[in-house]
């Protein structure tokens, strides 16, 4: 190996020769190792060039009582207007904190919002729609702590029939790009918990949401008119579907997710509007249930619509005491307005079940109720064992057609 050194009137030689004849460099190489040293260190731990910006710079307390909404957007805004990579820092402790929306797009192309305490709504926000939203960002990231959305306050209002504010949904992405939501807990979200609007290249991990099993409308996460999303390694614990699928939705993959209580993973509802965009390529693989009301669903307004559910697969899913493991319901019509005695124009194709097992605690846990005048086609069925008590379980089937395969529940339909 050869080594150079500046200030020396040798500037390339070999290194053993070097040792032997040249004491008097023994200093700089010593100066020179001890450098080269320090380099690698703080190489392992600094991102260089990156900007940090702590709430609590900007007047934060941690007291759980205090309002830190305006230093919140502060640190957003520095960290927005880096001219490279930044990070908004919340420290621990409980941060009290309003509706807040922090805007893009921004100068900085890559924001870290890393959380290591509790942002605690004032469970007061009305019809705020979204308490955290992000919209019109890019390469955003955000990293563990916990939001609290204080919805108990809301629910009972409702479960009271009293006039109620709408609520707010805790964190919301819309418009935006490369997203990554990671080790983050939601919990007594008002309305949904995470929200995934318009986005393309959206990846959700290893979160954990909780709400009771009676909260009303507090989805785990919903996405729609969105590309490319991957959910894997969700736990979800609430009074509504885990994760929920709306019109526009593209190549979703949703993997290893336990969901109970709550609604199960549904896809819908869809064909509210007639004009509505269809759902397209998901995937839900590895997924338990557990005590749900239903389990794999698909459900479609009994209405006209140009909306359709195609290219769908369901595999390798366990339910536990689940009331509706499998289902497809394309005669939704809540309160019987607006769609009595119509028939859905939602067009169902191309959905696969594979490796479906474990308990119902229905005696029906196959239902298929599809639309009269758009009859679902391409359902594939494969290796479903379900059962009801000590028996397998029983099917219902209503304008369906496919194929099925390795089945325990008695095959009547397909």
């Amino acid at each position: 190996p050869f080594i150079k050194l500046s200030n020396t009137s040798t500037e390339c030689i070999g290194f053993s020769t070097f040792l032997r004849g040249c004491g008097a460099c023994m200093a700089q190489l010593r100066s020179f190792i001890v450098l080269l040293l320090l380099v690698v260190f703080f190489d392992d731990h600094v991102s260089y060039g990156e900007a940090a910006f702590s709430i609590a710079d900007y007047g934060a307390k941690s007291d759980g009582r205090s309002d830190s909404t305006k230093s919140l957007l502060a640190a957003w805004e520095a960290a927005c207007g880096s001219a490279g990579s930044a990070t908004m820092h919340v420290p621990a402790g409980d941060f009290l904190v309003g509706q807040a929306t922090f805007a893009g797009p921004c100068s900085s192309g890559k924001i870290t919002v890393q959380i290591d305490g509790t942002l605690v709504s004032p469970s007061d926000l009305g019809g705020a729609g979204d308490w955290l939203l992000f919209h019109h960002v890019e390469g955003v990231s955000v990293y563990g702590g916990t939001v609290d959305g204080r919805g108990s306050s809301l629910w009972a209002c409702k479960a009271a029939g009293r006039s109620c504010a709408s609520g707010a949904s805790s964190l919301t992405f819309r418009n935006s790009k490369d997203i990554t939501i990671s080790g983050l807990t939601s919990t007594d979200s008002e309305l949904y918990h995470i929200v995934i609007d318009g986005c393309d290249g959206v990846t959700v991990q290893n979160v954990k949401i909780t709400a009771p099993g009676n909260s009303p409308n507090t989805d785990g996460i919903h996405v729609q008119g969105s590309s490319h999303v991957t959910i894997t390694g969700a736990g979800i614990k609430t009074g509504d579907d885990c994760i929920s699928v709306g019109p526009g939705t593209t190549n979703l993959w949703i993997e290893q997710v336990a969901c109970g209580p709550g609604h199960g993973i549904s896809i819908g509802s869809l064909g509210k509007g007639y004009d509505e965009e269809g759902v397209e390529n998901v995937t839900v693989n590895t997924a338990v249930f557990t005590g749900t009301e239903n389990g794999l669903r698909i459900k479609t307004w009994g209405r006209p619509s140009q909306a359709f559910v195609k290219g769908v697969v369901f595999e390798h899913a366990v339910m536990q005491n689940v009331q509706n493991p499998i289902i497809i319901d394309q005669n939704y019509c809540p309160g019987d307005r607006g769609c009595p005695d119509q028939s859905s124009g939602v067009k169902i194709s191309g959905v696969t079940y594979n490796d479906i097992h474990g308990s119902s605690a229905s005696e029906v846990a196959v239902n298929f109720d599809c639309s009269a005048s758009n009859p679902c086609t391409g359902i594939g069925l494969q290796d479903i064992k379900l059962t009801y008590g000590n028996t397998a379980a029983e099917s219902s089937c209503k304008h369906a057609d496919g194929t099925a395969s390795g089945f325990v529940v008695p095959p009547s339909c397909l």
